[in-house]
């Protein structure tokens, strides 16, 4: 059998464990399936997210005219502290950064290779944290807009990491933390301007189930530009990556707008 089709990330449903479905125009895949059974990547060509032109792939998922130009992908999504929606400033498109930027977003720190602090819209829980690898995940506040939770995380990074080992995600080698404890001593490090949603005692904690049957001990990350076809037995998914047998890893994600051929063996 075999599917075809525009990668884009897995979508998730929370669960014990988490159910992945790689998701087609006109097909979809249940990966947690595939668990211990071998299939076939073939890279086809590229199909831009934005413009579905056949062009090749710059960053995100887009081609380069639409990554420089696109609101989707502006400084301030990588960024959230460079939001000016909420000054009524244009960066590319006002309308659409005001309906993303001006909604509740959620500051957390989540535990997948150490404890590290980012920001969410609120519509984004848990999928974020499950997007990268967290097997715990905690709300510090939730804010009325991205501006606010950016120059909380900009606080925080002094203290905190704001990136994913994705090596140590995927080996599981995760320090035991107590994240709760952590949350509540952290008042006096995030800005005046935030303290109104800070509330002590409030604990939110998430505890995440990934669908793995053994973590390898190496790894070693696929790349369709240099290897267009892979076969592999799948042995667990985590964050948005593919774990092989073999210690191979894919990112889906790094990979999205890529058009592929999956052939189940």
């Amino acid at each position: 059998m075999t599917y075809e089709g525009v990668l884009t990330k897995m979508q998730t449903e929370n669960g014990n464990p988490i159910q992945y479905y790689l998701v087609f125009e006109h097909s979809f895949l249940n990966m947690n399936q595939l668990l211990g059974k071998k299939f076939e990547i073939v890279f086809q060509g590229y199909q831009c997210l934005n413009c579905n032109k056949k062009k090749k792939i710059f960053r995100q998922g887009f081609c380069y005219d639409c990554f420089m130009s696109s609101a989707a992908v502006g400084d301030w999504i990588m960024n959230p502290e460079l939001s000016t929606a909420h000054l009524d400033i244009e960066d590319r498109d006002l309308e659409y950064e005001k309906r993303v930027q001006l909604q509740p977003h959620i500051v957390y720190l989540a535990l997948s290779s150490e404890i590290k602090v980012g920001v969410t819209r609120k519509t984004q829980v848990p999928t974020r944290w499950i997007d990268q690898g967290a097997v715990k995940a905690i709300p510090i506040v939730e804010v009325p807009n991205r501006y606010l939770a950016g120059i909380t995380e900009v606080a925080l990074k002094n203290h905190f990491a704001d990136k994913t080992n994705w090596q140590k995600m995927l080996k599981n080698e995760v320090p035991e933390e107590d994240i709760v404890k952590v949350r509540q001593s952290l008042k006096d490090l995030i800005p005046e301007a935030v303290h109104e949603f800070y509330d002590l005692d409030k604990n939110d904690l998430f505890e995440l189930q990934y669908p793995v049957l053994q973590y390898p001990k190496k790894v070693s990350s696929l790349n369709l530009d240099k290897s267009p076809d892979y076969t592999g037995k799948l042995m667990g998914i985590k964050g948005q990556y593919l774990i092989f047998e073999d210690g191979t890893v894919f990112n889906i994600r790094t990979f999205e707008g890529y058009v592929v051929k999956i052939s189940l063996l």
